[in-house]
């Protein structure tokens, strides 16, 4: 009997595994094929009904007009990406310490969470010029803005996985006399894991926003400029094929962004996590 249940095990493997790839080969090709579908539309209708393209330019205009602007274009992607990047970082690690910080202490955390909140739920468009006005470098200046958007799902997030650890084992790691160190890198801080990368993910998309909404509020030209000023300098020109482009490397960065964080919290919580292994088993 033992033998005939390992030989069915055996057999079931390939049949999900084959369940496993057409379940991702559908997830990749619905929105392909639903967004091929838009943007035919989309060009289709600027076609029949003649519109000017400094009102709606088609998707055609738009990629060539990406393909002969590249290199304007491509170096103002880079500017904002890397203010992206470094709040991204920044507000990572900034998260991260602040959340053991606050697991360290319930009237730390009591004391200082609601200024955290103060800051999120403050628009950055109303503080940015503010901040631009004191802070002399135009480059701190924005990085501190897409910071602030970025911070608080990290450190809200990782909060609330080091608080959620179960309180059974944390119960057994004190009657083994354990410290609180040892509760927090083995038990606390893997517990919380999930959590923090799925703050990552949201905090990835933030603070490219708040790159942009402050690269627009700071309005900077030149060469050092990002994609917020292209997209205005496009506007004022009436040039609305580059504005297009420039918003559509806004989005595939953002895209490009938010699939590598997926990838990391797949990659870490592949092995051990269910919402990783339930996924992987659908």
């Amino acid at each position: 009997m033992a033998v005939r249940q390992n030989s069915l095990a055996e057999a079931a493997i390939p049949v999900a595994r084959e369940g496993t790839r057409t379940s991702f080969l559908l997830r990749l090709v619905a929105p392909l094929l639903l967004g091929l579908l838009f943007l035919a539309a989309w060009e289709a209708f600027v076609r029949l009904e003649s519109i000017p393209p400094y009102i709606l330019p088609g998707p055609l205009l738009i990629l060539d007009t990406l393909i002969k602007d590249w290199g304007t274009l491509s170096g103002s992607l880079w500017v904002t990406m890397q203010t992206t990047i470094l709040a991204f970082i920044c507000a990572a690690l900034g998260g991260l310490g602040l959340a053991i910080f606050f697991a360290q202490s319930r009237l730390i955390e009591l004391s200082l969470f609601p200024y955290a909140v103060i800051l999120q739920v403050t628009p950055i468009v109303a503080i940015a010029p503010l901040i631009i006005i004191w802070v002399k470098d135009t480059e701190a200046a924005l990085l501190i803005c897409a910071w602030i958007v970025a911070f608080f799902p990290v450190v809200s997030n990782t909060t609330l996985g080091l608080n959620s650890a179960d309180h059974n084992l944390l119960d057994l790691f004190q009657l083994y006399g354990a410290s609180r160190r040892q509760m927090l890198w083995l038990l606390r801080l893997p517990n919380a894991m999930p959590y923090f990368l799925a703050g990552l993910r949201i905090s990835g998309g933030l603070a490219l926003i708040g790159a942009v909404v402050a690269e627009f509020v700071a309005g900077t030209a030149g060469s050092e400029s990002g994609l917020a000023y292209r997209i205005l300098e496009s506007g004022y020109r009436l040039n609305i094929p580059r504005m297009f482009a420039a918003l559509f490397l806004i989005s595939v960065a953002g895209v490009a962004i938010f699939l590598l964080l997926t990838l990391v919290q797949y990659l870490v919580l592949r092995r051990w996590h269910e919402s990783a292994v339930a996924r992987e088993n659908r």
